[in-house]
Protein backbone atom coordinates (compact mmCIF):
# COMPACT_ATOMS: atom_id res chain seq x y z
CA UNK A 1 0.00 0.00 0.00
CA UNK A 2 1.05 3.25 -0.84
CA UNK A 3 2.48 5.35 2.09
CA UNK A 4 3.34 9.20 1.40
CA UNK A 5 6.51 11.22 2.26
CA UNK A 6 6.74 12.47 5.66
CA UNK A 7 7.85 15.68 6.97
CA UNK A 8 10.10 13.71 9.25
CA UNK A 9 11.45 11.85 6.41
CA UNK A 10 12.00 15.18 4.38
CA UNK A 11 13.70 17.11 7.56
CA UNK A 12 16.20 13.83 8.03
CA UNK A 13 16.94 14.36 4.35
CA UNK A 14 17.69 17.84 4.86
CA UNK A 15 19.78 17.33 7.71
CA UNK A 16 22.01 14.27 5.89
CA UNK A 17 22.40 16.10 2.61
CA UNK A 18 22.03 19.98 3.29
CA UNK A 19 19.87 22.46 1.46
CA UNK A 20 18.83 23.33 -1.63
CA UNK A 21 17.88 19.36 -2.21
CA UNK A 22 15.73 18.07 -4.49
CA UNK A 23 13.88 15.00 -3.22
CA UNK A 24 12.13 12.55 -5.19
CA UNK A 25 9.81 8.96 -3.68
CA UNK A 26 9.65 6.20 -5.68
CA UNK A 27 6.88 4.90 -4.85
CA UNK A 28 4.72 7.83 -6.36
CA UNK A 29 5.87 7.21 -9.39
CA UNK A 30 4.87 3.64 -9.13
CA UNK A 31 1.33 4.63 -7.97
CA UNK A 32 1.11 7.23 -10.76
CA UNK A 33 2.55 4.73 -13.24
CA UNK A 34 -0.30 1.66 -12.28
CA UNK A 35 -2.89 4.22 -12.34
CA UNK A 36 -2.33 4.82 -15.93
CA UNK A 37 -1.95 0.88 -16.87
CA UNK A 38 -5.21 0.31 -14.89
CA UNK A 39 -7.60 2.98 -16.46
CA UNK A 40 -6.23 1.87 -20.08
CA UNK A 41 -6.16 -1.97 -19.75
CA UNK A 42 -8.99 -2.31 -22.06
CA UNK A 43 -6.99 -1.72 -25.04
CA UNK A 44 -3.57 -2.64 -25.42
CA UNK A 45 -1.85 1.19 -24.58
CA UNK A 46 1.98 1.89 -24.26
CA UNK A 47 3.18 4.89 -21.78
CA UNK A 48 6.18 6.34 -23.17
CA UNK A 49 8.18 8.09 -20.63
CA UNK A 50 8.40 12.29 -21.73
CA UNK A 51 12.22 12.43 -19.90
CA UNK A 52 12.43 15.82 -20.46
CA UNK A 53 10.49 16.45 -17.59
CA UNK A 54 13.56 14.47 -15.19
CA UNK A 55 16.23 12.81 -16.82
CA UNK A 56 18.34 11.57 -13.86
CA UNK A 57 19.45 8.17 -14.85
CA UNK A 58 18.03 5.82 -11.76
CA UNK A 59 14.09 7.56 -12.34
CA UNK A 60 15.20 6.13 -15.95
CA UNK A 61 16.20 3.27 -14.81
CA UNK A 62 13.10 2.97 -11.86
CA UNK A 63 10.17 3.91 -15.10
CA UNK A 64 11.64 0.80 -17.08
CA UNK A 65 11.19 -1.75 -14.46
CA UNK A 66 7.98 -0.39 -13.76
CA UNK A 67 7.36 -1.49 -17.57
CA UNK A 68 7.69 1.79 -18.77
CA UNK A 69 8.68 3.08 -22.30
CA UNK A 70 10.39 6.52 -23.42
CA UNK A 71 9.84 9.63 -25.08
CA UNK A 72 12.90 11.03 -26.22
CA UNK A 73 13.02 15.07 -27.54
CA UNK A 74 17.34 15.44 -28.31
CA UNK A 75 19.42 12.41 -29.21
CA UNK A 76 21.41 12.88 -25.65
CA UNK A 77 18.16 11.48 -24.00
CA UNK A 78 18.24 8.78 -26.89
CA UNK A 79 21.11 7.83 -25.64
CA UNK A 80 20.48 8.29 -21.39
CA UNK A 81 17.67 5.93 -22.66
CA UNK A 82 19.76 3.26 -24.29
CA UNK A 83 22.24 3.81 -21.46
CA UNK A 84 19.35 2.91 -18.52
CA UNK A 85 18.64 -0.21 -20.25
CA UNK A 86 16.08 0.85 -22.43
CA UNK A 87 16.11 -1.57 -26.00
CA UNK A 88 15.72 1.04 -29.12
CA UNK A 89 12.24 -0.05 -30.12
CA UNK A 90 10.91 0.99 -26.38
CA UNK A 91 12.11 4.99 -27.11
CA UNK A 92 10.28 7.05 -29.21
CA UNK A 93 12.63 10.16 -30.41
CA UNK A 94 10.02 13.21 -31.06
CA UNK A 95 12.26 16.04 -31.61
CA UNK A 96 12.00 19.76 -32.92
CA UNK A 97 13.55 21.52 -35.16
CA UNK A 98 16.67 19.65 -34.78
CA UNK A 99 19.38 18.91 -37.82
CA UNK A 100 18.64 16.23 -40.73
CA UNK A 101 21.99 14.82 -38.91
CA UNK A 102 20.67 14.33 -35.55
CA UNK A 103 17.13 12.16 -36.72
CA UNK A 104 19.26 9.94 -39.58
CA UNK A 105 21.82 9.49 -36.26
CA UNK A 106 18.51 7.89 -33.87
CA UNK A 107 17.89 5.70 -36.63
CA UNK A 108 20.76 4.53 -36.70
CA UNK A 109 20.18 3.81 -32.79
CA UNK A 110 17.09 1.67 -34.47
CA UNK A 111 14.36 3.80 -32.17
CA UNK A 112 11.03 4.71 -33.61
CA UNK A 113 11.23 8.20 -35.30
CA UNK A 114 8.60 10.83 -34.86
CA UNK A 115 8.32 13.60 -37.58
CA UNK A 116 6.77 16.58 -37.21
CA UNK A 117 8.35 19.21 -40.23
CA UNK A 118 7.35 18.67 -43.90
CA UNK A 119 10.99 19.60 -44.89
CA UNK A 120 12.44 16.38 -42.81
CA UNK A 121 9.76 14.11 -43.87
CA UNK A 122 10.60 14.43 -47.37
CA UNK A 123 14.45 14.31 -46.76
CA UNK A 124 14.10 10.69 -44.61
CA UNK A 125 11.78 9.45 -47.24
CA UNK A 126 13.78 10.24 -50.46
CA UNK A 127 16.87 8.82 -48.22
CA UNK A 128 15.25 5.73 -47.11
CA UNK A 129 12.15 5.39 -48.31
CA UNK A 130 10.46 2.42 -47.28
CA UNK A 131 13.36 0.77 -45.47
CA UNK A 132 12.48 2.23 -42.03
CA UNK A 133 9.65 3.33 -40.17
CA UNK A 134 8.61 6.71 -39.40
CA UNK A 135 5.52 8.41 -36.96
CA UNK A 136 4.50 12.00 -38.24
CA UNK A 137 3.53 14.06 -35.90
CA UNK A 138 0.26 16.04 -36.89
CA UNK A 139 -0.77 19.74 -35.35
CA UNK A 140 -4.67 19.77 -35.15
CA UNK A 141 -5.14 23.51 -34.45
CA UNK A 142 -6.64 22.60 -31.13
CA UNK A 143 -5.58 25.00 -28.40
CA UNK A 144 -5.13 23.12 -24.92
CA UNK A 145 -2.98 23.07 -22.03
CA UNK A 146 -3.02 25.31 -18.60
CA UNK A 147 -0.64 27.99 -20.56
CA UNK A 148 0.05 29.00 -23.87
CA UNK A 149 3.71 28.57 -23.32
CA UNK A 150 2.93 25.01 -22.77
CA UNK A 151 -0.16 24.30 -25.70
CA UNK A 152 1.64 22.71 -28.70
CA UNK A 153 -1.57 22.40 -30.52
CA UNK A 154 -2.68 26.02 -31.58
CA UNK A 155 -2.56 27.42 -35.41
CA UNK A 156 0.72 29.40 -34.34
CA UNK A 157 2.73 26.55 -32.88
CA UNK A 158 6.24 25.61 -33.82
CA UNK A 159 4.92 21.70 -33.23
CA UNK A 160 3.87 19.23 -35.94
CA UNK A 161 2.78 19.20 -39.54
CA UNK A 162 -0.42 21.35 -40.02
CA UNK A 163 -3.34 19.15 -40.45
CA UNK A 164 -4.54 21.30 -43.20
CA UNK A 165 -1.30 20.02 -45.12
CA UNK A 166 -2.23 16.28 -45.26
CA UNK A 167 -2.49 16.41 -49.42
CA UNK A 168 1.71 17.31 -48.91
CA UNK A 169 2.03 14.14 -46.81
CA UNK A 170 0.29 12.06 -48.96
CA UNK A 171 2.73 13.32 -52.04
CA UNK A 172 5.54 12.56 -49.89
CA UNK A 173 4.21 9.03 -49.02
CA UNK A 174 3.29 7.98 -52.66
CA UNK A 175 6.70 9.67 -54.17
CA UNK A 176 9.18 8.04 -51.61
CA UNK A 177 7.32 4.65 -50.64
CA UNK A 178 7.52 5.92 -46.94
CA UNK A 179 6.52 3.88 -44.26
CA UNK A 180 4.41 5.69 -41.79
CA UNK A 181 3.80 3.14 -39.00
CA UNK A 182 1.67 5.94 -36.27
CA UNK A 183 0.40 9.03 -36.40
CA UNK A 184 0.90 11.39 -33.47
CA UNK A 185 -0.56 14.17 -32.14
CA UNK A 186 -0.06 16.55 -28.84
CA UNK A 187 -2.01 19.63 -28.09
CA UNK A 188 -0.65 20.67 -24.85
CA UNK A 189 -0.08 20.36 -21.18
CA UNK A 190 -2.47 19.91 -18.14
CA UNK A 191 -5.02 19.10 -19.85
CA UNK A 192 -8.55 19.04 -17.49
CA UNK A 193 -11.23 17.82 -19.80
CA UNK A 194 -11.00 14.76 -21.32
CA UNK A 195 -13.24 15.55 -24.74
CA UNK A 196 -10.19 17.51 -25.70
CA UNK A 197 -8.11 13.69 -25.89
CA UNK A 198 -11.60 11.71 -27.71
CA UNK A 199 -11.85 15.35 -29.94
CA UNK A 200 -7.90 14.76 -30.99
CA UNK A 201 -8.73 11.29 -31.08
CA UNK A 202 -11.95 12.23 -33.73
CA UNK A 203 -9.54 13.35 -35.96
CA UNK A 204 -6.79 10.50 -35.83
CA UNK A 205 -9.58 8.40 -37.08
CA UNK A 206 -10.34 10.89 -40.06
CA UNK A 207 -6.44 10.72 -40.92
CA UNK A 208 -6.08 6.87 -40.38
CA UNK A 209 -7.85 6.27 -42.80
CA UNK A 210 -5.26 7.69 -45.38
CA UNK A 211 -2.81 5.59 -44.02
CA UNK A 212 -3.53 2.01 -43.95
CA UNK A 213 -0.69 0.04 -42.78
CA UNK A 214 -1.00 2.41 -38.99
CA UNK A 215 0.21 0.09 -36.41
CA UNK A 216 -0.49 2.88 -33.41
CA UNK A 217 -2.00 6.17 -32.75
CA UNK A 218 -0.33 8.25 -30.48
CA UNK A 219 -2.28 11.07 -28.21
CA UNK A 220 0.59 12.68 -26.41
CA UNK A 221 -0.27 13.54 -23.02
CA UNK A 222 -0.95 16.40 -21.16
CA UNK A 223 -2.53 14.95 -18.14
CA UNK A 224 -2.82 17.01 -15.58
CA UNK A 225 -1.92 16.59 -11.90
CA UNK A 226 -3.79 18.57 -8.92
CA UNK A 227 -0.80 21.43 -7.30
CA UNK A 228 -3.42 22.42 -4.47
CA UNK A 229 -6.32 20.97 -3.04
CA UNK A 230 -9.49 21.19 -4.55
CA UNK A 231 -7.28 21.31 -8.01
CA UNK A 232 -8.49 19.64 -10.80
CA UNK A 233 -6.94 16.69 -12.36
CA UNK A 234 -7.34 14.48 -15.64
CA UNK A 235 -9.69 11.64 -15.16
CA UNK A 236 -7.39 8.86 -16.79
CA UNK A 237 -10.52 6.27 -15.81
CA UNK A 238 -12.92 7.87 -18.18
CA UNK A 239 -11.03 8.52 -20.81
CA UNK A 240 -9.55 5.19 -20.43
CA UNK A 241 -13.12 3.89 -20.89
CA UNK A 242 -14.34 6.50 -23.72
CA UNK A 243 -11.24 5.78 -25.56
CA UNK A 244 -11.62 1.96 -24.96
CA UNK A 245 -15.07 1.96 -26.32
CA UNK A 246 -14.27 4.43 -29.56
CA UNK A 247 -10.76 2.25 -30.35
CA UNK A 248 -13.11 -0.90 -30.68
CA UNK A 249 -15.63 0.34 -33.05
CA UNK A 250 -13.12 2.51 -35.22
CA UNK A 251 -11.17 -1.05 -35.19
CA UNK A 252 -14.24 -2.89 -36.94
CA UNK A 253 -13.93 -0.42 -39.46
CA UNK A 254 -10.02 -0.10 -39.84
CA UNK A 255 -9.44 -3.70 -40.61
CA UNK A 256 -7.03 -4.27 -37.86
CA UNK A 257 -6.57 -3.37 -34.14
CA UNK A 258 -4.33 -0.51 -33.60
CA UNK A 259 -2.48 0.08 -30.25
CA UNK A 260 -2.52 3.78 -28.48
CA UNK A 261 0.68 5.59 -27.29
CA UNK A 262 0.73 8.06 -24.82
CA UNK A 263 3.47 10.59 -23.15
CA UNK A 264 3.03 10.85 -19.70
CA UNK A 265 6.15 13.24 -18.18
CA UNK A 266 4.99 15.35 -15.37
CA UNK A 267 2.24 13.11 -14.56
CA UNK A 268 4.55 10.45 -13.39
CA UNK A 269 7.29 12.88 -11.58
CA UNK A 270 5.32 15.77 -10.46
CA UNK A 271 3.76 15.05 -7.40
CA UNK A 272 6.86 12.44 -6.25
CA UNK A 273 9.07 15.95 -5.78
CA UNK A 274 10.04 17.80 -3.09
CA UNK A 275 12.52 20.74 -3.27
CA UNK A 276 14.00 21.94 -0.12
CA UNK A 277 15.48 24.61 0.75
CA UNK A 278 16.58 27.09 3.93
CA UNK A 279 14.92 30.17 4.96
CA UNK A 280 18.21 32.64 4.74
CA UNK A 281 16.15 35.50 6.41
CA UNK A 282 12.83 37.11 7.08
CA UNK A 283 12.85 40.98 5.89
CA UNK A 284 10.08 42.67 7.04
CA UNK A 285 9.22 46.08 4.50
CA UNK A 286 6.76 49.08 4.81
CA UNK A 287 4.20 46.49 2.83
CA UNK A 288 5.48 42.97 2.85
CA UNK A 289 7.05 40.23 5.36
CA UNK A 290 9.29 38.16 3.03
CA UNK A 291 11.00 34.66 3.87
CA UNK A 292 14.14 34.72 1.81
CA UNK A 293 15.40 31.22 0.80
CA UNK A 294 18.51 29.94 -0.10
CA UNK A 295 17.69 29.46 -3.89
CA UNK A 296 15.99 31.07 -6.66
CA UNK A 297 14.98 30.60 -10.42
CA UNK A 298 17.98 29.82 -10.76
CA UNK A 299 17.07 26.08 -9.13
CA UNK A 300 13.43 26.28 -9.53
CA UNK A 301 11.89 28.73 -12.20
CA UNK A 302 8.70 27.33 -13.22
CA UNK A 303 7.09 30.07 -10.57
CA UNK A 304 8.94 32.79 -12.73
CA UNK A 305 8.72 31.05 -16.07
CA UNK A 306 5.16 29.75 -16.05
CA UNK A 307 3.24 31.45 -13.10
CA UNK A 308 3.01 28.14 -11.89
CA UNK A 309 1.95 27.49 -8.53
CA UNK A 310 4.03 25.44 -6.02
CA UNK A 311 2.51 24.51 -2.31
CA UNK A 312 4.45 25.45 0.18
CA UNK A 313 5.28 24.33 4.15
CA UNK A 314 7.33 24.82 6.72
CA UNK A 315 8.56 21.58 7.78
CA UNK A 316 10.25 22.91 10.85
CA UNK A 317 7.61 24.53 12.27
CA UNK A 318 3.96 23.28 11.52
CA UNK A 319 2.43 23.75 14.96
CA UNK A 320 3.12 27.37 14.21
CA UNK A 321 0.84 30.47 14.24
CA UNK A 322 -0.33 31.05 10.23
CA UNK A 323 1.13 34.24 8.88
CA UNK A 324 1.35 35.89 5.47
CA UNK A 325 4.24 35.86 3.49
CA UNK A 326 6.25 36.83 0.36
CA UNK A 327 8.83 33.81 -0.70
CA UNK A 328 11.48 34.91 -2.38
CA UNK A 329 14.86 33.82 -3.46
CA UNK A 330 19.06 34.80 -3.50
CA UNK A 331 19.45 36.06 -6.97
CA UNK A 332 19.98 39.05 -8.58
CA UNK A 333 17.00 39.39 -10.07
CA UNK A 334 13.09 39.89 -9.22
CA UNK A 335 12.45 35.63 -8.68
CA UNK A 336 9.80 35.59 -6.27
CA UNK A 337 8.49 31.99 -5.78
CA UNK A 338 4.89 33.09 -4.07
CA UNK A 339 3.17 36.16 -3.26
CA UNK A 340 1.05 36.60 0.23
CA UNK A 341 1.30 32.79 0.86
CA UNK A 342 -0.06 31.53 4.03
CA UNK A 343 2.47 29.67 6.22
CA UNK A 344 3.13 28.79 9.56
CA UNK A 345 5.20 30.91 10.95
CA UNK A 346 8.89 30.89 8.98
CA UNK A 347 11.67 31.50 11.45
CA UNK A 348 15.21 32.01 10.51
CA UNK A 349 17.12 28.35 9.69
CA UNK A 350 13.52 26.67 9.08
CA UNK A 351 13.21 24.07 6.37
CA UNK A 352 10.81 25.56 3.98
CA UNK A 353 9.14 22.75 1.41
CA UNK A 354 8.00 23.32 -2.37
CA UNK A 355 5.51 20.71 -3.17
CA UNK A 356 5.19 18.78 -7.03
CA UNK A 357 8.81 19.90 -7.87
CA UNK A 358 9.79 16.73 -9.54
CA UNK A 359 8.69 17.28 -12.89
CA UNK A 360 11.03 20.70 -14.50
CA UNK A 361 12.81 21.38 -11.20
CA UNK A 362 16.32 20.28 -11.06
CA UNK A 363 16.00 19.77 -14.72
CA UNK A 364 15.69 23.58 -15.72
CA UNK A 365 18.20 24.50 -13.35
CA UNK A 366 21.24 26.76 -14.09
CA UNK A 367 25.00 28.34 -12.45
CA UNK A 368 22.78 31.96 -13.13
CA UNK A 369 24.68 33.93 -10.72
CA UNK A 370 27.36 31.44 -10.59
CA UNK A 371 25.56 29.04 -7.77
CA UNK A 372 25.99 25.47 -7.09
CA UNK A 373 22.75 23.51 -8.67
CA UNK A 374 21.62 20.98 -5.84
CA UNK A 375 21.78 17.95 -5.02
CA UNK A 376 18.78 14.84 -5.85
CA UNK A 377 18.15 12.12 -3.43
CA UNK A 378 15.77 9.24 -4.29
CA UNK A 379 13.61 7.81 -0.86
CA UNK A 380 12.40 4.21 -2.10
CA UNK A 381 11.41 2.00 0.23
CA UNK A 382 11.55 4.49 2.60
CA UNK A 383 15.60 4.70 2.53
CA UNK A 384 17.01 8.22 1.22
CA UNK A 385 19.82 7.80 -1.19
CA UNK A 386 21.76 10.35 -3.09
CA UNK A 387 21.21 9.99 -6.97
CA UNK A 388 23.29 13.03 -7.65
CA UNK A 389 25.87 14.61 -6.10
CA UNK A 390 25.77 18.47 -5.43
CA UNK A 391 28.09 21.07 -6.99
CA UNK A 392 31.67 22.29 -6.00
CA UNK A 393 32.91 25.03 -6.86
CA UNK A 394 35.16 23.24 -9.37
CA UNK A 395 32.03 22.48 -11.63
CA UNK A 396 31.59 25.73 -12.59
CA UNK A 397 34.81 26.10 -14.31
CA UNK A 398 34.68 22.49 -15.78
CA UNK A 399 35.16 22.76 -19.72
CA UNK A 400 36.41 26.63 -19.73
CA UNK A 401 39.83 27.22 -20.88
CA UNK A 402 42.43 29.74 -19.13
CA UNK A 403 43.84 31.59 -21.82
CA UNK A 404 44.48 34.85 -20.08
Amino acid sequence: MYQPVTKEQLLSVANEFGTPVYVYHAEKIAQQFHKLQDAFKGHPTRFFYACKALTNINILKYIKQLGGNLDCVSINEVMLGLKAGFEPRQILFTPNCVDFAEIQQAKDLGVNLNIDNISILEQFGNKFGNSYPVCIRINPHIEAGGNYKISTGHIDSKFGISIHQLRHIERIVKTTGLWVQGLHMHTGSEIKDVNVFLQSLDIMFELARHFKQLEFIDLGSGFKVPYKEGDPETDVYTLGDRLTTAMKEYEEEYGHQLEVWFEPGKYLVSECGYFLVKANVIKQTTATVFVGVNSGFNHLIRPMFYDSYHHITNISNPAGAERIYTVVGNICETDTFAWDRVLNEVREGDVIVFHNAGAYGFEMSSNFNSRLKPAEVLIKDGKAVLIRERDEFEDLLRNQLEVL
